[in-house]
């Protein structure tokens, strides 16, 4: 039995899909850009090979759409605690009242992030 010469390439690839996983999984957000230049290599080194067939690459479509929805969700985390933070720092400086007839008034805070030196 003689072994395809494209497999050593899509196996890279495919446990490469799954170190990326257990990144995500892990929150280990700093290790995919490395993962992602040895991905795209990988990639192009597949996508220049003649005779490949399209069986072959279907499971690592699946895990590759998988680490999408898995990315995705990160960002989706990110921007939901990225705006958490925005209406903390909001809320720090602003106070809203409001007055007899029902109307919000804001007070804002003024703050200088100075340093004042004494000697």
């Amino acid at each position: 039995m003689t072994k395809d010469p494209h497999q050593d390439l899509i196996d890279s690839l495919d446990v490469l899909l799954e170190r990326e996983r257990e990144a995500l999984m892990a929150g280990r957000l700093d290790a995919l850009s490395e993962l992602l230049d040895q991905k795209e290599r990988l990639i192009d080194r597949l996508n220049g090979l003649e005779g490949l067939d399209a069986a072959d690459l279907q499971p690592l479509r699946g895990k590759a759409q998988r680490n999408q929805a898995l990315l995705d969700g990160a960002l989706r985390g990110i921007r939901t605690v990225a705006n958490r933070f925005s209406t903390l720092r909001k809320i720090r400086r602003t106070l809203e009242t409001y007055d007899s007839q029902g109307r919000k008034s804001a007070l804002v805070r003024q703050h200088d992030n100075k340093l004042e030196k004494r000697a």
